[in-house]
């Protein structure tokens, strides 16, 4: 099972600010679809029909986003994403965008999702199943602090 799916995404005219770069609030957009697209194809998890069947899902708890270097229009991007912790009611995934070519980092974000039941209202545990792939699929980081994750990605460039 690969363990950092990846995948190639153009920034677009639209998402774009007066300089031509990623505006910063669509960095999320970008994220959040690749991450979408790499479950359904990476591991066959189909999220919107997931949540039609059982009425489960993952809601953003919370954001943590650097901006390391500029998105630029018409670029190509990879990101690439990571389950880095979960428990029993949520997971954290670590979000990269790079160049194309993976050689400098742009930006990282720190999602943390709850697993959430529509008709109850509230979190969910996590069925044994799900445990099973978090375990299977966790990556984890050295550093556990945010800001400490960001300098050392910097560093690494």
């Amino acid at each position: 099972m690969n363990k950092h799916p990846e995948s190639i995404h153009t920034i677009r005219f639209q998402d774009c600010d007066p300089f031509n770069h990623l505006n910063n609030a669509k960095y999320l957009d970008y994220f959040i679809n690749a991450r979408e697209d790499q479950l359904l194809a990476q591991y066959d998890i189909d999220m919107y029909a997931l949540i039609r069947k059982s009425g489960l899902g993952w809601v953003v708890a919370m954001n943590q986003i650097a901006y390391i270097s500029p998105a630029f229009l018409m670029e190509k991007v990879c990101i690439q994403t990571q389950i880095i912790t979960y428990g029993e009611y949520d997971l954290t995934v670590e979000m990269k965008m790079y160049d194309e070519h993976k050689k400098r980092i742009k930006a990282v974000l720190w999602v943390n999702f709850v697993h959430f039941s529509i008709a109850q209202n509230k979190a969910e545990k996590h069925a044994p199943s799900w445990i099973t792939l978090f375990e299977n699929l966790l990556s984890p980081v050295d550093e556990k602090i945010f800001t400490e994750r960001v300098a050392a990605l910097k560093k690494a460039k």
